[in-house]
């Protein structure tokens, strides 16, 4: 009976963590930061001039020593922005409280979902209509890994 349950929820998961990567910070890494905002509409003239420079680390990653990324598979989050190949920045140290898009072990398998607690009853649920939600019970090996806290997506 457990085999059974173990290859529903693997079915219903469809997201899962193809790579791991730990952050590697050997000095700053800054990049120009323009002054001006840029349209999403209509065409502005653009400002020639610098405001200043913006690292990366230090506005993506607020708790360097538990922050790690990981590259997706799958499409379970799609409805959420994240896509298969995107890679997601993940806060160990940050409290994986209701409604918040976690990495999580079920079943010695990673995943990624938004994390929900109805009464006394905790659910994983994806961002994708085809997916169903997991009750996450007793009889399952569950664990929350980290929140995510910023998908990096190619266009």
């Amino acid at each position: 009976m457990k085999n059974e349950k173990s290859k529903k929820v693997a079915k219903t998961k469809g997201l899962h963590i193809s790579e791991i990567y730990r952050l590697e910070k050997k000095g700053k890494h800054e990049f120009p930061l323009f002054l001006a905002r840029i349209a999403a509409g209509f065409p502005s003239p653009a400002d020639d001039f610098i405001d200043k420079k913006l690292d990366l680390n230090e506005f993506l990653i607020k708790h360097p020593a538990a922050t790690f990324f990981v590259r997706v598979d799958g499409d379970s989050m799609i409805d959420a922005g994240i896509h298969s190949g995107d890679i997601l920045i993940v806060d160990r140290a940050l409290e994986a409280s209701n409604n918040k898009i976690v990495i999580a072990v079920l079943d010695g398998e990673l995943t990624v979902k938004r994390i929900h607690k109805i009464k006394n009853k905790l659910y994983l649920i994806a961002e994708n209509p085809s997916f169903e939600p997991i009750e996450v019970n007793e009889e399952m090996n569950f664990e929350v890994w980290g929140v995510v806290t910023h998908v990096i997506h190619l266009v």
